[in-house]
């Protein structure tokens, strides 16, 4: 042990730890995969034993120093090529590599090992530990060359294939889990393995690839590879930003072939098959999904589109204007719609006008209000508690801005459901063309038009709404604005609103 007085020797002793190090990561790359093909409680057993057998080999490779040196001596020549005992072993565990690496790598890159829900298949215990055997030969016999060319003490070089193979088994666990937690990590890893497969079937053939050629592309594929994972947690951190809600809906929406309302989703949702869901059924399972984040001013009935009775009119103006509305229920105000005196059913209204001749405000109901912020859901629970009355909508200062039944509700799911006296506020004219009306809800714009969100905006839900703010004013009739492969027309104005507009597909002639 006079060696141990030698500060050289420590020296060759540190470099070969590093070195021995170095040549084993391929070997715990193997084994970490072997090893995910048994259960999970089997794992950790497999890594300990392949390791020691490894150990055990190297340290026995290393008592026998003099028949290495017989395997370097060439035993038969084919060819031109001559080939020894080390020659030949390379050869074979350079070609079992390969074509252990090359069924790895369809066996994950088709998938075939968990289709239709079937389980995993698990490989034997003992079939798992002959492989990392075989393969602890080849990487054996590597690893111990080149601690003969290192040094010339045997008490060195067995301390350093100690210590080495001890960091090895404390890093076997993590590196084993991580490899297992991402898949692209164990693509990468069986690309390496091929790649060194191929250096020992060369080498083996009498072509010396260096390995710092090998290891200098490993080195560059694991730091891409590190990019590559620090920008896929970056993504994840910052959609997890996104309400879960958010990202539910369109992960579910995504399963069902619609199109991502937003950046961040999963791109590894699975895909259905072309057909799979109907257009309407996508259009209703959005609206649920997308029903918690829409606001009341969306699904309203406008103040400028409700019917209403006038508690002072005359009682035969009154009977004409409940027999034109087609709604079953209705706000009767007193000269206009700021004073509400209350909500009546048409039918409750009409008997008493036959009755009595004139509308009895004592037997109307009170009207419910609710602020123009109130949640939809909060919302539905005060249209279930108003037993299928209608419910008035304020902004701050108490004006009334619509009204929401049940069935705007229901709208705002399924698509309109027009009255008698109305029209569908989207009309197809033909291919590529169609005829909205100014108040159609952007949403079921979207839906028609198949594009994804981003038409709505602050301060307005409407398909006018969104024009005005494009325009920045009232434009005229005729005035055009091409927005997303669509041109938008204006055709019709009410007043001072946009009432008609025309929307064609601007591939379309």
């Amino acid at each position: 042990m006079d060696w141990l007085m030698d500060p050289t020797a420590w020296a060759g002793l540190l470099t070969l730890i590093v070195l021995e190090i170095v040549l084993g990561i391929d070997n715990l790359v193997f084994i970490a995969i072997l090893a995910d093909k048994l259960p999970a409680a089997q794992r950790d057993r497999a890594r300990v034993i392949g390791l020691a057998l490894a150990l055990v080999m190297r340290l026995a490779l290393l008592s026998a120093i003099s028949w290495l040196a017989t395997l370097t001596r060439p035993l038969f020549s084919v060819a031109g090529f001559s080939f020894a005992g080390r020659d030949l072993i390379l050869l074979a565990g350079g070609l079992f590599l390969l074509f252990k690496a090359t069924l790895e790598l369809h066996e994950r890159l088709e998938g075939s090992g968990d289709h239709a829900g079937n389980r995993k298949v698990e490989a034997g215990f003992w079939l798992v530990v002959a492989q990392i055997v075989l393969l602890d030969a080849v990487f054996s016999l590597d690893s111990v060359i080149t601690a003969v060319g290192m040094v010339n003490e045997l008490s060195i070089m067995m301390i350093a294939v100690v210590v080495a193979m001890a960091i090895m088994l404390l890093a076997s666990k993590p590196l084993t889990r991580f490899v297992n937690a991402h898949p692209t990590v164990v693509v990468l890893c069986l690309s390496f393995l091929l790649m060194i497969g191929l250096s020992l079937v060369a080498d083996g053939l009498g072509f010396h690839i260096p390995k710092g050629y090998l290891y200098a592309a490993i080195g560059f594929s694991i730091l891409i590879e590190a990019f590559n994972q620090t920008a896929r947690r970056n993504a994840l951190r910052h959609a997890a930003r996104r309400p879960l809600r958010a990202r539910t809906a369109d992960a579910i929406l995504t399963m069902l072939g619609g199109r991502r309302a937003s950046q961040g989703t999963d791109e590894s949702a699975p895909s259905p098959a072309q057909g799979a869901f109907a257009e309407e059924e996508r259009h209703m399972v959005s609206g649920v999904l997308t029903l918690a984040d829409r606001s009341v001013r969306s699904i309203m009935t406008p103040r400028s589109e409700i019917s209403w009775v006038d508690l002072t009119a005359g009682a035969d103006e009154q009977r004409a204007r409940i027999l034109d509305t087609p709604h079953s229920y209705m706000p009767v105000c007193r000269r206009n719609f700021d004073d509400v005196a209350g909500v009546a059913r048409a039918k409750d209204l009409l008997a008493s006008l036959l009755e009595t001749g004139a509308i009895d405000a004592s037997r109307l109901r009170a009207p419910i209000y609710v602020h123009e912020s109130i949640p939809i859901l909060d919302l539905m629970d005060v249209l279930r508690d108003s037993r299928g009355q209608l419910v008035l909508v304020t902004d701050e200062y108490g004006t009334v801005l619509g009204l929401v039944t049940p069935v705007d509700l229901l709208e705002a799911i399924a698509g309109d459901f027009p009255d008698e006296d109305e029209t569908p506020s989207i009309q197809p004219l033909g291919p590529g063309r169609w005829r909205m009306d100014g108040s159609a809800d952007l949403r079921h714009v979207e839906q028609a038009l198949d594009l994804p969100s981003g038409l709505a905006g602050p301060g307005y839900t409407s398909l006018a709404g969104f024009l005005l703010d494009q325009f920045a004013e009232l434009p005229p009739v005729g005035a055009w604005l091409d927005h997303a492969g669509y041109r938008y027309t204006v055709r019709e104005l009410d007043d001072n609103r946009i009432s008609v507009v025309e929307v064609a597909r601007q591939d379309e002639p």
